[in-house]
Formats: C-alpha cells, sequence, structure tokens
C-alpha cells in the first residue's frame, strides 16, 4: 500500500495517528500530503523530518486515491468546502467525524452536472493514539472493493477494522466503540473513587484501579476465552467477587447503565447529523 496518494486533511490528534501509523507501516512519505493551517509543533517536526509535504490549503495539491478527513464535526463542513480540487469521481473521500453522513460529506462536491463522489464514513477511537483502535466503515455507492481494501490497510496501521453494511450502523459503532473509551476510563475513575471511600490511600487506590482495568484489557485481548468465561473464571461461589457481581449485574446495574449509555450515544450521534 506504500504506493497509494493520500491527502491527510488535519494533523491534530487523529490525523497524527494516523500519519505516524503510516510512516511506523513504511507507507512512503513522499506519497502523503497532509493539509493543515497551523499544525501542532510536534507534527510540524515529524513532517519535516520524515519529508511529507505540507500544505496550509488544498490550493496546489494534485488530487490523491484517497483524501482522509481528521477534523472535528463541527468544522467538517467547512473544510469539506476548501477541498473541491481534491475530489473527483475516481478517487475516495474518506471522514472520521461523528455524526457526519454520506449525505453531509458529499454535498459540496456535487454542484458538477452528473458528478458522484466515492465516500467512506469511518468512527475510529482513541487507542488508535497507540495503535490499539478499532475503526467501524461503511461504504457509500461506488466505493469499489479495491478501495475498501486500500482504505483497510491504511486505517488497520492504527488498530482493527471492520466494515458495517448500513449506514445506521456507525451511528451505533459510535456508541460502543467510539465512545466507549470514555467509558472505561470512568470505570477506572469510579473504581479508585469507591476504593478511596472504602479507606485506601487516594494515589494507591488510583494506582490499584487503573492497573487493573488496564491489565484485565490486555488479558480480555490476549486470551481465547469469551468476556464472559473470562469473568466466570475469576468468580468462586459466595466469594467477594460474586457479592461485588450482585450489586453490578442486578437491576440498574451495569447492563441497564451500558444499554442507556450507548442508546444516548447513538441518537447524539444521529441528532449531529440533523
Amino acid at each position: 500500500m506504500a504506493s497509494v496518494n493520500i491527502c491527510l486533511v488535519g494533523a491534530g490528534n487523529m490525523g497524527g495517528a494516523l500519519l505516524g501509523g503510516w510512516l511506523a507501516s513504511g507507507h512512503d512519505a513522499s506519497n502523503i500530503t497532509v493539509i493543515d493551517p497551523a499544525p501542532p509543533e510536534s507534527m510540524q517536526q515529524l513532517l519535516a523530518d520524515r519529508g511529507v509535504v505540507h500544505s496550509t490549503s488544498a490550493e496546489g495539491v494534485a488530487a490523491p486515491d484517497v483524501v482522509i478527513v481528521a477534523v472535528k464535526p463541527q468544522i467538517i463542513v467547512d473544510v469539506l468546502a476548501g477541498l473541491g480540487s481534491l475530489v473527483n469521481g475516481s478517487n475516495v473521500l474518506v471522514s472520521v467525524a461523528a455524526g457526519t453522513t454520506i449525505d453531509t460529506l458529499s454535498a459540496p462536491f456535487l454542484a458538477g452536472e452528473g458528478l458522484s463522489v466515492r465516500v467512506v464514513r469511518t468512527i475510529p477511537n482513541t487507542p488508535c493514539l497507540v495503535g490499539r483502535g478499532i475503526t467501524a466503515c461503511f461504504a457509500g455507492e461506488g466505493v469499489s472493493l479495491e478501495q475498501q481494501q486500500s482504505i483497510t490497510s491504511l486505517l488497520r496501521a492504527v488498530g482493527e477494522v471492520v466494515w458495517v453494511d448500513d449506514e445506521a450502523l456507525i451511528d451505533v459503532a459510535t456508541g460502543v466503540s467510539g465512545s466507549g473509551p470514555a467509558y472505561v476510563f470512568h470505570l477506572a475513575e469510579a473504581l479508585a473513587r469507591a476504593g478511596e471511600t472504602a479507606g485506601l490511600p487516594g494515589d494507591l487506590a488510583a494506582r490499584l484501579a487503573e492497573a487493573t482495568v488496564s491489565g484485565a484489557g490486555e488479558l480480555l485481548r490476549q486470551a481465547d476465552s469469551s468476556p464472559a468465561t473470562l469473568r466466570e473464571n475469576v468468580t468462586s461461589p459466595n466469594g467477594t467477587t460474586a457479592a461485588a457481581l450482585e450489586i453490578l449485574m442486578g437491576n440498574g446495574g451495569f447492563p441497564d447503565l451500558l444499554e442507556r449509555a450507548v442508546a444516548a450515544a447513538t441518537k447524539r450521534s444521529r441528532e449531529l447529523a440533523g
């Protein structure tokens, strides 16, 4: 995939993670152009060190094979308005913005009569920053299998990639994996607070909670067993874990709370789409 020409629009956290992943996996830096009017200093240094072309706008930039727009949903429509020279009927536009539909992403490029735009909508998550993310993707009309394969290869540089066959499911994926890291961080937060309330020093409670959450995640990643089996393995009958799980798995516990949380995030993603 090193020969695929990429234009990355936006060099913030997610854009920077993608760029770092491509370079680490051997993508030819000369085939990457970054458009960002004011990238962070660390990113400017990386661009200079690795010979990645940097432009403050789309002016003078040749249309690439893939345009990846990694900016926040609040500004993506304004950003897309300046990319008309980059998007044509044969290349593919990829968005990582939550709640921004294929129709919204296509609209700025449909002024030309008969012009079709190939768009892929994705929702990555923040573990992409450490190469352990997962990105859900939906391909709009006209996106070829070859283009999907190219995009899969590019996104695998920062983690796993899955495809859904219904655009509405991207909103659900937003509620599960896109927003999900925040739920896990809050679990660590709440677990530490509970330990402190029960008598542990605050710094020790935080250390125990954070190591437990990250360690359990790594065990889940490496194990061949399902989460349910792993839970059962650590739960002795009538033991301490069983006593805790009676609370967490009871009415109003984890299952109910997470269903409500995912539903709320999904609903908000759809509201952002207008």
